[in-house]
């Protein structure tokens, strides 16, 4: 039986970071938007369900180059932590910049096509996306599963895919509704300045972390 206890900080930690990270807009919200309010839920869904593979492709291939570097450098894992560190506090200037100035969320045009063809948009928009593969660099940086071999790395992978797919997913839903959205560009704001307040203080603890 697996001993998951031992990693729980860093699944923990990881694990906030990434909820922060996929609920803030970026072109996938504005992908998801166009599809869900031009074509309905069900297509946005599958989109949605692209960009959670793609998160997950993007995680696990992260990983494994990580601890490959590990495991012939042992000083790699305090570099790439500064990186990480580095990374996060350039999310939280940009979340404060867009609290002094909220940008508007428009729906991004879609052309009409199959399930599967918003699915694999979703997922090619993800691996695709460089701001997408150093943000997993940050995430991977923590040291979430090291030491733990595969069953702890697929079980952190499957639960970062859920919280990719919950997040993008309630974009979907929500910012399809015309006063949910109005709504949410009243208080973003706030909410961006929340954001640049928790990423600033992730990288505080990253760059400061004995892990």
């Amino acid at each position: 039986m697996i001993e998951f206890t031992p990693y729980l900080p860093g699944f923990l930690a990881a694990y906030a970071i990434l909820l922060v990270g996929a609920s803030s807009p970026g072109p996938s919200v504005a992908m998801l938007v166009g599809v869900a309010t031009s074509q309905g839920r069900a297509p946005a869904m599958a989109a949605t369900a692209g960009i959670a593979t793609g998160s997950m492709t993007i995680n696990l291939l992260t990983m494994l180059g990580v601890g490959l570097i590990l495991s012939q450098a042992a000083w790699a894992m305090n570099v790439l932590r500064l990186i990480g560190a580095a990374y996060l506090i350039w999310l939280a200037w940009l979340a404060f910049r867009k609290a002094l100035n909220p940008p508007g969320i428009e729906a991004g045009v879609v052309a009409t096509r199959s399930s599967w063809r918003h699915f694999l948009t979703g997922y090619l928009l993800q691996v695709t996306n460089p701001k997408a593969i150093v943000f997993w660099l940050a995430i991977a940086s923590i040291g979430a599963t090291e030491g733990g071999g595969w069953p702890i790395v697929l079980l952190f992978v499957a639960g970062a895919a859920v919280i990719s797919f919950a997040c993008h997913g309630a974009w979907a839903v929500l910012l399809s509704s015309g006063p949910i959205r109005a709504g949410y560009q009243a208080g973003r704001r706030w909410i961006e300045a929340g954001l640049g307040t928790f990423f600033t203080f992730a990288a505080w603890k990253l760059a400061t972390s004995e892990i």
